[in-house]
């Protein structure tokens, strides 16, 4: 695996600028001397922020310039949504509240019900989040509300630590739980023709999918989503911007 990074080194200037054709495209090509079978787009918001069609459009711009296969991490979370039936999702974001509204739109736009949302309304520093934190707010996230229950969870942003807690978290909420950059690389691999591997995940092992069910609960029936709009854990405000992911 070969990286670019898009923007250079220093503090990105927002969204817009990451996912515009002409920066994927440059950056594309920096890639074509490791001969890449398949480009991943590992961003988030740079991915939904132009919603599904605007995803669509990354993709090809990106396959036109590498003239590979492209994926990108909202369009990987919709496909994985796909790949374990998951028509209601509950998510949990680090965001500002405008970009976590983004999120939600672009998943309702595919057709999925956005059960409920935790965000912690951060724009920096988002990597110091603690693994007790994400937990703390995928529970929060994953309670019931009026709108029912959740039947997938998505763990939002690729630099906020996710990946050792989904275990945990699939095994406590007993529905799948999908992160950033978990789908970001279970769709890059399904393009290689290979598959990812990692510890009781449900994407990952589909075995891991008949535990999502509750102890005495019918098939079918999960831990209930949350409805009645974001909880805020306990963190402090962040401010000044330093770009999406």
């Amino acid at each position: 695996m070969d990286v670019s990074f898009l923007g250079g080194p220093g503090p990105q200037r927002g969204v817009g600028v990451v996912s515009e054709h002409e920066t994927l495209g440059d950056a594309v090509r920096t890639l074509t001397a490791v001969a890449p079978e398949v480009v991943a787009y590992a961003c988030a918001s740079g991915s939904f922020v132009g919603g599904t069609v605007g995803e669509r459009a990354m993709c090809e711009a990106m396959s036109r310039a590498g003239a590979v296969p492209a994926v990108t991490t909202s369009g990987a979370l919709l496909e994985a949504l796909v790949e374990l039936d998951g028509r209601r999702v509950a998510l949990v974001t680090p965001y500002t509240v405008p970009v976590t509204r983004v999120l939600e739109s672009c998943v309702a736009s595919a057709g999925v019900t956005v059960t409920g949302c935790a965000y912690m309304n951060l724009t920096r520093h988002i990597w110091k989040v603690t693994y007790r934190e994400v937990v703390d707010m995928a529970r929060r996230a994953a309670v019931r509300g009026r709108l029912g229950a959740a039947d997938a969870l998505f763990l939002s942003r690729t630099d906020l630590p996710t990946y050792d807690v989904i275990p945990q978290l699939e095994a406590e909420l007993r529905i799948p739980v999908i992160s950033a950059n978990q789908v970001t690389m279970w769709a890059a691999l399904r393009r290689l023709g290979t598959r990812a591997v990692g510890p009781y995940q449900a994407l990952i092992d589909a075995s891991a999918r008949s535990g999502t069910v509750l102890p005495g609960q019918t098939s079918g029936a999960v831990l209930p989503g949350h409805a009645s709009g974001a909880v805020l854990p306990e963190v402090p405000e962040e401010k000044q911007q330093e770009g999406w992911t």
